[in-house]
């Protein structure tokens, strides 16, 4: 921390600021990037914000690699939904290979993406809570995180970085297990957060904590290119899964919550909403899953030989899954040229995916919209004239996740 004066017109009255290094390496800052804050007291004048202490190359390592290894790297972008980074870059690359997944596939990827936007709120507004100096809420929801994770880690066999699914589907059919835990977590998660809800929305620390801070307007939510909770909490209804469906969410009924003043407040109960509607979206995708019956009941991927691994019993036992799998892992098929952008709606907001290809093996071209880095931006209007605690409730609010800024 430093001091110093600033130099005024004479006969002004001498003011004395303070800068301070928020981050990179501090614990409230959620990730490692650094905000230099210019005080008046403990009153925020101006903020500097850095990123790319984390950067990863990732775009340029993608160039490198056959499109089905780029799932690992997506992975990493916003690691606390990683289940709806994998999907969105299968939905890419199916797009530019002009794959059509099946119904009851469509049905499974929704169930996933619903339970890794759960895990995503679910964390981002119970830290809202520890910010405000109220950590009991932590505890009572962070148990269910872990219970999704154990459905990640039956479905594909791991939790965090999850590198699910496949071009075409998923790597297996889901177990009997996979769909015990979803029931459980079904039947459970609403009583626990209706009393995370009893314990924030109406109390009075609270509201008066979050409302009112780190507010923006629509429109300039719009100029900035905000999307996701972020900009519904503002007032704007944008939601990719409306906008611009993908994976069968025409089939099922949900709706859009949206705030109206765009602070703290109305972004921690735009979260709260969308978790109520992710649970319905579930449940509602979990039925038509269901439906299917006999051989349909067993489809797991589309057919697609060119660019879906056969399974490894099919290798060991068929030479024609053994033709088709030599020539994948050797990379002895391109993709076909063209140019696409698909987009879904991240836990975040808008991630896309633009991908150019030239006919090679890896993409000519990759580039990821990460919501995080998009919105980010507006950090420093957001915090100008508020207190220094503000600075850290309106860091949570956003939900700020290092890993997609920096990419």
């Amino acid at each position: 921390m430093a001091e110093h004066h600033i130099n005024l017109p004479e006969g002004s009255i001498l003011k004395k600021t303070t800068t301070l290094n928020l981050g990179p390496t501090h614990p409230a800052t959620h990730g490692v990037f650094q905000n230099i804050l210019e005080l008046d007291g403990e009153k925020i004048i101006s903020a500097e914000s850095t990123i790319g202490y984390i950067h990863r190359a990732f775009e340029k390592i993608a160039e490198r690699r056959p499109l089905y290894q780029i799932t690992t790297l997506t992975d990493r972008l916003n690691y606390c939904s990683s289940p709806i980074n994998n999907m969105g870059w299968h939905l890419t690359c199916e797009k530019l290979l002009g794959v059509k997944t099946p119904k009851r596939v469509d049905y499974l990827r929704i169930i996933v993406m619903e339970l890794a936007r759960i895990a995503d709120h679910l964390i981002c507004n119970s830290i809202v809570g520890v910010d405000a100096g109220a950590y009991t809420g932590f505890l009572y929801v962070m148990k269910y995180r872990e219970l999704i994770y154990e459905i990640y880690e039956e479905v594909c066999g791991s939790r965090l970085t999850t590198n699910m699914g496949r071009i075409g589907g998923f790597e297996r059919n889901f177990s009997a297990v996979a769909f015990e835990k979803l029931e459980k977590f079904l039947k459970e998660y609403p009583v626990a957060l209706a009393e995370f809800n009893n314990l924030f929305k109406r109390n009075r620390i609270f509201m008066e904590r979050t409302m009112g801070v780190g507010a923006i307007s629509a429109e300039k939510a719009l100029n900035y290119g905000f999307t996701g909770p972020n900009l519904r909490a503002a007032g704007v209804d944008y939601d990719v899964r409306i906008a611009t469906p993908y994976s069968s969410y025409e089939d099922l009924d949900f709706a859009i919550p949206v705030g109206t003043t765009g602070d703290c407040y109305d972004r921690f109960l735009v979260r709260d909403q969308e978790m109520w509607q992710s649970l319905s979206l579930i449940e509602q995708a979990y039925r038509k899953v269901q439906e299917f019956k006999g051989a349909e009941a067993e489809v797991y991927h589309a057919d697609a030989p060119e660019y879906y691994l056969p399974p490894k019993g099919d290798v060991y036992t068929k030479m024609e899954a053994l033709i088709w799998h030599f020539k994948i892992v050797m990379g002895e098929i391109d993709i076909p040229p063209g140019e696409v952008y698909n987009c879904v709606e991240g836990a975040n907001g808008e991630l896309g995916f633009y991908l150019i290809s030239d006919g090679g093996r890896s993409p000519y071209r990759l580039h990821f919209r990460r919501p995080c880095f998009i919105y980010y931006q507006a950090y420093e209007e957001l915090v100008r004239g508020s207190m220094l605690s503000d600075a850290i409730i309106t860091m949570s609010s956003l939900n700020l996740i290092a890993g997609e800024m920096d990419s």
